[in-house]
């Protein structure tokens, strides 16, 4: 299937070996695998006011998160986490140059690598970075050893929720083209460790311009289990909203937004199109009532 020229080719069945509601560990390790990415990013990016220096791509081969392109002697490097196996990669030229499995280290083990690389490439280490949020907490932020293998089933099937919303994502972007200011690229943001795009409807101030956020968060304190959201802003009078297709449903409590939950979506008989159909229902309802 095709939307506006992206290729659909996730195999939507190959979801489901692991309940979504077994991935909590899995997620929360991951999410403390993936700050040494954006420590490396921090350490050697000019900063943005919104953090953006700090995003992350998805990367379809390897099943990773990249950084952005950090200004190395003789090219760009970049950092990544293949989360399927819980693995650090050093790209140069586009292509892997190192791996340093998390499994069973340390994250002082992590950072000696990571920062070898770096001062190998004329980069500022990353250890030193600190971070400016905290992330769910895990034993391995006190020395704790990383459980990749103990985690392999629910880390592979979280890096296959991923890749299924990473395509997904990027045929929202395209169907979405025609309007402006437009879509955002697809990214994953290390602090809540969401994959989205944020399609701004309108110009001005970033906190009161008009937008809708489509993506997937792996889950977090509001579902313990990945879900998808589509979120407008500014948030409106959630009242009389018409219903959605199934698997989705508005929430109004904390954020507000359409959901659909992981277990949600895998009662689905089609299940890709089902996401679709959802999404594009959600952003037509929210553009309507933002006046776009």
């Amino acid at each position: 299937m095709n939307h506006e020229g992206v290729s659909l080719q996730f195999d939507w069945s190959t979801l489901g070996s692991e309940s979504p509601a077994a991935l909590v560990d899995a997620r929360i390790l991951a999410h403390h695998a993936i700050q040494w990415v954006t420590r490396a990013a921090r350490a050697n990016l000019e900063a943005r006011p919104d953090d953006g220096h700090t995003c992350l791509e998805w990367n379809v081969a390897e099943g990773a998160l990249l950084s952005q392109a950090l200004p190395a002697q003789g090219g760009g490097v970049r950092v990544a986490l293949r989360l399927a196996d819980l693995h650090l990669l050093i790209f140069r030229g586009g292509a892997v140059s190192g791996r340093f499995g998390l499994d069973a280290g340390t994250d002082s083990a992590a950072g000696s690598w990571i920062d070898a690389h770096l001062r190998e490439a004329g980069l500022k280490p990353a250890s030193s970075v600190a971070l400016p949020y905290a992330v769910p907490h895990h034993s391995v932020a006190s020395g704790a050893c990383y459980d990749a293998k103990g985690e392999s089933g629910a880390l592979q099937e979280l890096s296959r929720w991923y890749g299924a919303a990473a395509e997904v994502l990027e045929a929202v972007r395209a169907r979405n083209s025609n309007l402006r200011p437009g879509p955002s690229p697809v990214r994953c943001w290390p602090h809540h460790f969401d994959i989205a795009t944020l399609v701004l409807l309108g110009s001005g101030n970033p906190e009161s311009a008009r937008s809708i956020g489509v993506g997937l968060s792996p889950g977090d304190e509001s579902y313990p289990q990945p879900y998808v959201y589509v979120s407008p802003w500014p948030r409106f009078d959630g009242a009389g909203l018409p219903d959605l297709p199934p698997p989705g449903h508005w929430h109004t409590r904390g954020f507000f937004g359409a959901v659909a939950t992981a277990e949600e979506i895998l009662s689905l008989a089609e299940r890709g199109p089902g996401v679709t159909a959802f999404i594009d229902k959600a952003f037509e309802i929210g553009r309507a009532r933002l006046g776009s």
